[in-house]
């Protein structure tokens, strides 16, 4: 089991970005469409500008492509988070130091935390997801406050100095195909857990299944009220997707935009232009440190709360009748 587990983490490093495949291409070409129209008809290419950064990722290729800056980060990411692992652990020493100390503090801590919330059994299964998921998105939060990341690439000059339209990289998080992506692994990877654990019986009693003991009428009363939640329920499961990438997604796009709104709030003198959008962001690239770091932990904590609370319901039925 340990080479499929080892597999199926790097497959969600290396593979989910693959998500913004049917995005990119069309927002290229929109892209490199704009320009065109603009010489076409004569206009001025200092027409406002969106202000801020783009919500959608941006092709790395002039003529659109698949590959996007974010896709590029998260890529840079998984490999240096993979390269540290394996440097960490390549000489495994009975007294930890150094990278392995580290690593060795990281992992056991993450699972110490994880099996006080959903218990010794459960984390034996499912914990090299929710520490690869936590790494991951925190790794991807603090890469993107790396100076350079959104202010290297393609632009033009503009009434402010060189203006940078097509950034190298991007926060893979304030990319919504990321953040989709890795939500959906989970829900796969929840469904394949909850098979698992309760069976098809199991789960369908979860979602349908009356709780509680009553007899008489308002026992069958319970089986239709409850049969009738069941249904929330399963609308309520189909949008926890939707809810994990776009709370993920929405608080790290903001903060590239509050960053992005720091920097640039002094234009003129040039000399404050460039004192003022270097000192300006430094309080809030702290509170993005933490920032960072809740939302991995956010993340990581209810996808183990959904997980528990589909697996686990059995054994506290179980230990209800004792």
């Amino acid at each position: 089991m340990q080479p499929l587990k080892l597999i199926i983490a790097s497959a969600i490093f290396i593979c989910a970005p693959l998500a913004a495949l049917n995005a990119a291409p069309g927002e290229a070409a929109t892209a490199t469409a704009k320009p065109a129209a603009l010489v076409a008809s004569g206009a001025s290419p200092t027409a406002p500008a969106e202000q801020g950064i783009p919500q959608s990722a941006q092709s790395l290729g002039h003529q659109g492509g698949f590959i996007t800056n974010s896709m590029l980060v998260t890529w840079i990411v998984a490999v240096g988070v993979i390269l540290f692992a394996r440097f960490a652990t390549r000489k495994i020493q009975e007294v930890p130091s150094g990278a392995q100390n580290f690593w060795e503090w990281l992992v056991e801590g993450l699972h110490g935390f994880l099996e006080s919330i959903i218990g010794p059994g459960l984390v034996k299964k499912t914990f090299w997801f929710f520490a690869t998921i936590f790494i991951f998105i925190l790794a991807t939060n603090w890469f993107g406050l790396i100076p350079g990341a959104g202010t290297i690439g393609w632009g033009h000059q503009g009434e402010h100095g060189f203006e940078v339209t097509r950034p190298l990289l991007r926060a893979g998080n304030a990319d919504l195909n990321m953040t989709f992506a890795m939500a959906m692994i989970f829900f796969a990877c929840w469904t394949y857990w909850a098979l698992q654990f309760s069976g098809v019986k199991g789960s369908f009693l979860h979602i349908f299944g009356p709780k509680g003991d009553s007899t008489g009428v308002i026992k069958y009363l319970m089986i239709v009220v409850f049969f009738a939640v069941g249904f929330l329920e399963l609308l309520s499961i189909a949008f926890r997707p939707v809810s994990l990438s776009f709370r993920l997604y929405g608080n790290i796009f903001a903060g590239e935009n509050l960053l992005e709104a720091m920097s640039n709030m002094v234009q003129h003198p040039a000399w404050a232009r460039v004192v003022f959008g270097a000192l300006l962001p430094v309080p809030f690239y702290f509170m993005e440190l933490l920032v960072g770091f809740i939302q991995a932990m956010v993340f990581m904590l209810l996808t183990a709360v959904f997980t528990a609370l589909i697996c686990t319901h059995e054994e506290e039925a179980g230990e209800g009748h004792h």
